[in-house]
């Protein structure tokens, strides 16, 4: 029971990483970018390429220098979702929401086989592959190197909700969030905000790509499709445009994924997940922690 809870909040820890840039983007502007996931697949590849240039350093120093190459690749993930918002959604912000959902799923499609073209379509063996000693802990087998990612991701998800919640910045996308017109009108640079929560939650992504490529160990550029539909889940699970909805959805998918696989087996674990979502959606679309929402006319 103990290792089952554990493997889910691990598992849980990297589906709300990613899930929190949808949640953010949907709550700031109302767009689903399903072209999320393939951030955290360039997160993954960038990791690669950058662990591929520090030679020795991985191989004396292999978690100094995958948090280093972590940092970095933060960097050029923020740069790239901020890429995206500016030439394919900002052109369209006023224009359909179909038009928007349809140009997410093309943005999808461009960079996972514009990674293909780059790197090649065979899977990669990531350079640093983390053990590690086990530790029991109350029967659950733990390795250092989990606790460190889990830790990392924690610490990341706290400081975002800091970040919307109690930061100048964070007031910023809450006003957008609702009312961009108002807000611009009082001053509040609306493009500049929303470029900032796309490399915010770009940035997460690419965090959880490189923390997946070291400790799972292989990537490939299809990697973004499945996580980012299970972010997804994980966001409508907790309440897609709530931060903390957010997080716990991810959290509940990962635990929800360990029992079902438990209890059905390996090659039911994605459509366990994927069942939980259409039960949601039928049952509470809110989400655990979403709040419903009457429109006035």
């Amino acid at each position: 029971m103990a290792q089952l809870v554990w493997n889910g909040l691990f598992v849980g820890s990297f589906y709300a990483l990613v899930a929190l840039g949808y949640s953010m983007v949907y709550g700031v502007i109302k767009l689903l970018n399903f072209a999320h996931g393939d951030l955290y697949m360039l997160g993954a590849f960038s990791g690669f390429a950058m662990l591929g240039a520090m030679g020795g350093l991985v191989e004396s120093q292999s978690l100094l220098a995958l948090l280093l190459v972590l940092i970095a690749t933060m960097a050029v993930t923020g740069m790239g979702g901020v890429a995206l918002e500016r030439l394919a959604y900002r052109p369209l912000r006023g224009a359909p929401r179909l038009s928007l959902l349809i140009t997410a799923v093309g943005a999808s499609f461009a960079l996972e086989y514009g990674t293909r073209i780059v790197a090649g379509p065979n899977p990669r063996v990531y350079q640093v592959r983390l053990g590690g000693t086990t530790i029991h802990v109350l029967g659950a087998r733990i390795t250092v190197q989990q606790l460190v990612l889990v830790a990392i991701a924690i610490g990341l998800m706290f400081a975002l909700n800091w970040l919307v919640m109690r930061s100048r910045q964070g007031r910023a996308m809450r006003a957008i969030a609702l009312d961009p017109k108002a807000a611009q009108l009082m001053g509040i640079d609306v493009n500049a905000v929303i470029a900032r929560t796309f490399f915010i939650g770009s940035a997460l992504a690419g965090a959880a790509g490189v923390m997946a490529g070291g400790y799972y160990g292989k990537i490939d550029f299809l990697m973004g499709f499945i996580i980012g539909l299970k972010a997804f889940t994980a966001a409508v699970i907790g309440g897609i445009g709530n931060m903390q909805g957010t997080m716990l959805g991810g959290l509940v998918l990962g635990l929800l994924e360990s029992f079902g696989t438990d209890l059905l087996g390996g090659e039911w674990r994605d459509v366990f997940a994927f069942g939980c979502l259409i039960l949601f959606l039928t049952v509470r679309p809110t989400g655990l922690l979403g709040e419903r929402v009457t429109e006035r006319v």
